[in-house]
Formats: C-alpha cells, sequence, structure tokens
C-alpha cells in the first residue's frame, strides 16, 4: 500500500448525476454511501463513505430539489458529462496558519471563508476553507472543521490504499504540494487524479492515473 498524503481531509467525486453515481459506487463496492446533506443556494448536494481514519470520499452533484443557484455550482459541475475526481483537500492543524505559510513559500491557496450544511438529521456542520483552488485540481484546498462534529464519524469505510495523480508538470505541483505541507505520487501526463479504495469486492479504482 502506498503512503497516503499527509494532512489528507477527503477528496471530491463530482458528477452531474449524484443518485446515478452513488447507485454505481454501491454496484463497484458492495459500500453504500451514506447522504451527507444539502448546501443551500449552491444548487449542490452530497453523500459520503468513509476513506479510514478521518478521511472521506465526498459525492457531489446537483441537487434536483433546489431552484438553479443564481451562479455556476461549485466544482464546475455545470460542465461535467461525466462523474470524476476534481479535487482533494488536507486538514492542517491550524489553518490560518497553513495559508500564511504557504504564501511565504510562493503558493496562495486563497482566502478564508465559512460555509455551512445541514445534515438529514438536522445537525448543522460548519466549517471554514480556503477558495482559491489551483485549476488542475491535484493542488489541495485547506479545510477546518473547528468544533464541528467531522463529517468522517460513523461512516461506512472503503479503506484508501492509494492517491494518484498526473500532471504536464509534476515538478511544478510538487513545488505548490510542497508549500502545503504535503505531497502526493505523481507522474507526467493529462492533468487528472485518481484512487483505488479497498472493499469486500476486492480494489476498486476510480479515476484516470
Amino acid at each position: 500500500m502506498n503512503a497516503l498524503p499527509a494532512l489528507l481531509d477527503h477528496l471530491v467525486l463530482a458528477t452531474p448525476d449524484l443518485a446515478a453515481t452513488v447507485a454505481d459506487f454501491t454496484r463497484r463496492t458492495g459500500v453504500a454511501p451514506v447522504p451527507g446533506g444539502r448546501h443551500l443556494g449552491l444548487g449542490t448536494r452530497n453523500h459520503l463513505v468513509g476513506l479510514g481514519g478521518s478521511g472521506y470520499l465526498e459525492i457531489i452533484g446537483p441537487d434536483p430539489e433546489q431552484p438553479p443557484p443564481d451562479g455556476p455550482r461549485p466544482f464546475r459541475l455545470d460542465r461535467l458529462t461525466a462523474p470524476r475526481i476534481v479535487t482533494w483537500a488536507i486538514r492542517p492543524p491550524d489553518l490560518d496558519a497553513a495559508v500564511a505559510a504557504a504564501r511565504a513559500r510562493g503558493h496562495d491557496p486563497g482566502a478564508v471563508r465559512p460555509m455551512s450544511r445541514r445534515r438529514p438529521d438536522g445537525t448543522l456542520l460548519e466549517w471554514r476553507l480556503t477558495d482559491g483552488a489551483h485549476p488542475s485540481g491535484v493542488v489541495p484546498f485547506l479545510i477546518d472543521w473547528g468544533t464541528t462534529p467531522h463529517p468522517s464519524a460513523g461512516l461506512p469505510a472503503t479503506p484508501l490504499r492509494a492517491l494518484t495523480a498526473t500532471a504536464p508538470d509534476p515538478a511544478g505541483i510538487r513545488s505548490l504540494l510542497s508549500a502545503l505541507g504535503t505531497a502526493l505520487p505523481l507522474t507526467t501526463g493529462p492533468t487528472g487524479l485518481g484512487c483505488t479504495v479497498d472493499t469486500p469486492r476486492g480494489p476498486v479504482s476510480f479515476g484516470p492515473p
């Protein structure tokens, strides 16, 4: 098994059809992701499955029960034609200090902004994250859950075996990852992320690398 990235919080599997992708994940792995909640005003909702430890996979797509949002949905959902691992998140011990350190090393993760969603049981989750997502998606954004319950708690799990990526300029991506205090196995190729998880039906891979 490959070493997992330092500070990993979650992976983001974006899809134009959430119900179909959740059903496909369940069929392939034998594990059913659970409903996470709705992102009101963004026109999205998600399902979650654990990746072992405090890591998890977020499957996110348009919410047909919400009106169309005023702007584009996050993670370029409106442009997707098929499910794709679009990015990932890390959880440093001190979000603000990590942002300052990254900027000092030449990488600006973006401004920190608050977000929230309510779980189906009514529990309000509140977190902060950086909004300067790297266009490749291979460089993670940063997240801080504060005192809110972490979404990985109690999830059914498909333990993460490996997270890998390809990029036209791996050396340039490695320098940005280093500025954030993490790393990722990288090879040269079209930009993309892939992962392999352990399941009751054996290892299952998602994504192109």
